[in-house]
């Protein structure tokens, strides 16, 4: 994934007495995640039509949005024979789509998955789609990842921790 500074022309809103039509060149600075929309329009092209519409400012996307993860969703419906009748250790997500922290943890969860594939099930749930199960756990802030181990909740950590705290607790259970 490459990233670089662009450059973005705005129209500074001064009063007409100091200066009329001024317009300044300002450089961002790099912000990981963050990407302009590809287009066909050079870089000058889309600064100058961003000066003009300010309702073409939607081609700045977050990646985050797109971010890859194979851990199998929960649902209320087979949370029981997923997680409390398996014979494996089962880590747990609890998550919703519009929490930022979630989305950094993703990615981890996705890694221990593979890392401890065949020693431990990974899963994620979304709170907002099965709040029986949050509330049931007593789930108050997410990102909450719980460790399960012959269907008893055996450990718990609450928001978005590096990779080593989560395998520190998985390396206990097992």
């Amino acid at each position: 994934m490459a990233f670089s500074t662009v450059p973005i022309t705005a129209a500074v809103s001064l009063p007409s007495s100091l200066v009329s039509d001024r317009r300044i060149s300002v450089r961002l600075s790099e912000f990981r995640g963050l990407k302009i929309k590809p287009t066909s329009a050079s870089v000058a092209q889309l600064s100058r039509s961003v000066i003009q519409d300010p309702r073409r400012v939607d081609r700045v996307v977050c990646e985050a949005q797109n971010t890859a993860v194979d851990v199998p969703a929960l649902k209320d419906e087979n949370w029981q024979s997923l997680v409390l009748d398996c014979e494996l250790p089962v880590l747990v997500e609890f998550w919703a789509p519009w929490c930022g922290p979630c989305r950094m943890i993703h990615p981890i969860i996705d890694e221990l998955s593979k890392q401890y594939a065949g020693k431990l099930k990974c899963y994620k749930i979304n709170t907002d789609e099965s709040p029986n199960i949050a509330t049931r756990y007593g789930i108050r802030s997410i990102p909450t990842v719980m460790i399960f181990k012959s269907g008893e909740k055996k450990d718990s950590v609450v928001g978005a921790v590096p990779k080593s705290t989560l395998t520190t607790c998985i390396e206990k259970i097992l």
